[in-house]
């Protein structure tokens, strides 16, 4: 669980000046006043900028909190050079969904569904009905700064026949020490992620992308996570994960000049089709709540490297002041532990490996001894996962302060490819080439 994540990621969606597209003749809602009206309302209020306007979106942060009004108005754009779901801030409800092909479906018939979740999706983060079928569950929401996010696994181009289009990238993760890996709910064909600010509106696009799978792809696992909602802190703040801990100080911005070697694969990488895409690495990470909350606050601090009640280094100052390694207290003994979990996943202790975090808290209910079963959904992203996921996870492996309180439950690595043109849907360079 490397200590890096948007510091916006935590705070509000940024109220960045975008135009929003209602639904031609949409029934008034119960105060009369139309899906076109609630989203023309956004204008100067504002609608996240996706795609190729994110970064801008992302890296500005509001004066004071979203009042909760304008949280259905906000949106993010579908068409970019990068897909959506990946500078934007973090949702308040989130989806991530894996696929495996239907036998029998093959390279046209995976074109086909790309090209229809593409259209449903292009739809839904407009705040439109899908066109077909809809279940009208997001009827009275605007879009609510819904992003979904398509990737490819491993064994998605076995079935498909794309065996020499498969980026050397996505080869298998390594076995790590501390995984606890269930088969089940790890990789797949295809991934989804969903993202809202409101949860009826995240279910939504879940049940469409889902029905519009029809008899090519069948489900092979589903989690369900959370975040802090818009507007529930004062002013903007870094997230907390479920240890309390403030969680992502140190995650690029798109404002660094090195963000985008990080974090997307550039115009002339390999292969070709991933051009503009990035690659996500999610993990199902599981907090042992139960042995943390007994450790004292002091204790839980040297852990991290932190303190819980700001995100400050132990070595003093504020959030963001720069980490001092060497510092040591009065008896000689570092101030800032060796093993603290924020020293061992600092980029310069790793030879600059650097992934982009936006992960979604989770609770799935309790043991039957009343162990919770809830901790983190890691989503990150990065140019490379072997020069950026990979060399962090095997130092963490090696002696992290906080790995005796969690346990990796499941894992997938997934190809997720530049945004969409006009015109053109998720995909196409590669299933089309």
């Amino acid at each position: 669980m490397p200590d890096q994540s948007p510091p916006e990621a935590a705070s509000q969606p940024s109220p960045t000046a975008a135009t929003a597209s209602g639904e031609a003749g949409a029934d008034p809602g119960p105060a009369g006043v139309s899906r076109r009206r609630l989203l023309g309302t956004a204008g100067a209020a504002g609608l996240v900028l996706g795609a190729a306007g994110g970064a801008a979106g992302y890296a500005a942060a509001p004066a004071g909190a979203t009042p909760l009004s304008s949280v259905g108005s906000d949106r993010a754009m579908f068409h970019g050079k990068h897909q959506p779901g990946i500078t934007e801030p973090l949702q308040a409800r989130g989806h991530l969904v894996a696929f495996d092909l239907a036998a029998g479906t093959g390279r046209p018939g995976a074109a086909a569904l790309m090209r229809r979740w593409s259209a449903t999706a292009e739809r839904l983060m407009a705040g439109e009905p899908t066109g077909h079928d809809d279940t009208d569950v997001a009827r009275d929401a605007g879009p609510s700064s819904l992003t979904i996010t398509f990737g490819f696994g491993h064994g998605f181009f076995d079935r498909t026949g794309l065996r020499k289009q498969r980026p050397t990238a996505l080869d298998p993760l390594p076995d790590f020490s501390g995984d606890r890996l269930d088969p089940a709910r790890s990789n797949g064909d295809l991934w989804v992620q969903i993202g809202a600010d409101d949860a009826l509106v995240a279910f939504h696009a879940l049940r469409a992308l889902q029905k519009d799978a029809g008899g090519a792809a069948r489900l092979r696992w589903q989690m369900n996570g959370f975040n802090r909602a818009p507007g529930a802190t004062a002013h903007p703040m870094t997230a907390r994960n479920l240890m309390g801990q403030v969680d992502g100080t140190r995650n690029p911005k798109p404002s660094d000049t090195d963000f985008d070697r990080r974090v997307f694969v550039p115009a002339q990488g390999d292969p070709a089709w991933m051009a503009g895409g990035s690659y996500a690495v999610v993990r199902r990470i599981r907090m042992l709540l139960d042995d943390w909350e007994k450790l004292s606050r002091p204790a839980q601090e040297n852990v991290i490297g932190r303190r819980k009640a700001d995100g400050a280094p132990l070595s003093g100052g504020t959030e963001t002041t720069a980490m001092d390694l060497e510092k040591t207290g009065p008896g000689g003994d570092l101030v800032v532990p060796i093993n603290a979990h924020a020293r061992i996943t600092r980029p310069d202790q790793n030879g600059g490996a650097a992934m982009l975090r936006r992960p979604f808290s989770y609770h799935d209910g309790f043991d039957t001894d009343g162990t919770p079963d809830a901790g983190l959904l890691f989503v990150c992203w990065q140019a490379d996962p072997l020069r950026g996921f990979v060399p962090v996870q095997r130092k963490l492996d090696r002696g992290d302060a906080l790995s005796p309180f969690l346990r990796h439950e499941a894992s997938g690595l997934f190809a997720v490819p530049g945004g969409a043109a006009p015109g053109e849907y998720v995909g196409q360079r590669l299933l089309e080439g």
